[in-house]
Formats: C-alpha cells, sequence, structure tokens
C-alpha cells in the first residue's frame, strides 16, 4: 500500500549510478564497475518536497547535519523522481571503494589459497 503523499511532495526511489553521475569516479584496480554504481541507499523509496517554484531538489545528501552520501536527481518515471548515487559527490565514496578493494583482494588471496592446497 502506497503511503499518502502531502501537499507539494512527491514519491521518490534512490538508484544505482548511470554513466553522468559515475563518470570519473575513484575506481580502485580489480574493483568491477558494479560496485562503483552502487551506493548504500539504493532501492529506497520515500517523498521529497517541492520548493516554492515547484522543482524538485536536485541532490539529496545522507545524513542532512554531516552529508557523507549523495545522490542526483535523475528525472522523473512516471510520477516517481528518480535519485542515482554520485559517487562524484559523495565524500565517504573513496573510503567505501577502500574497503570493497579490501574485500575483493582477501576473497582473491583466499581463493588461491584453496587452490594450492588442491
Amino acid at each position: 500500500m502506497a503511503a499518502t503523499l502531502l501537499r507539494g511532495e512527491v514519491a521518490c526511489v534512490l538508484q544505482a549510478a548511470e554513466y553522468h553521475q559515475y563518470n570519473g569516479a575513484y575506481r580502485p584496480p580489480n574493483v568491477p564497475l558494479h560496485e562503483v554504481r552502487r551506493g548504500p541507499y539504493d532501492g529506497q523509496r520515500g517523498a521529497v518536497m517541492r520548493d516554492t517554484n515547484g522543482d524538485l531538489p536536485k541532490t539529496l545528501a545522507f545524513p542532512r547535519r554531516d552529508p557523507r552520501v549523495v545522490y542526483e536527481y535523475d528525472g522523473m518515471k512516471g510520477t516517481t523522481a528518480v535519485y542515482r548515487y554520485a559517487p562524484n559527490l559523495s565524500p565517504v565514496h573513496r573510503g567505501l571503494m577502500d574497503a570493497v578493494a579490501e574485500q575483493y583482494a582477501e576473497h582473491a588471496a583466499q581463493q588461491a589459497a584453496k587452490k594450492g592446497q588442491a
């Protein structure tokens, strides 16, 4: 069941980055592109409020007090505003990618060790 929207609100969804958002974003070696595209809040739904001119916000930043993750407005899909993860605008992106690279390296080392035992 869909939530009731207040006057001026528009339903929104947060999605993975597309080329426009991830182009030029930090990507460590051996980390697949799909990891760069993924944002921590992808799939979340909610509502955004139009401003006094009737425009939607250009970006959404989380958390509000100390923005670390940014989603950028990408247009409307029917009656829902689509916001895409913006790694180039997100201060936390480099740290996230370094942690992902670490996980990929650990997994590769484990796989190599298993092959050595076989």
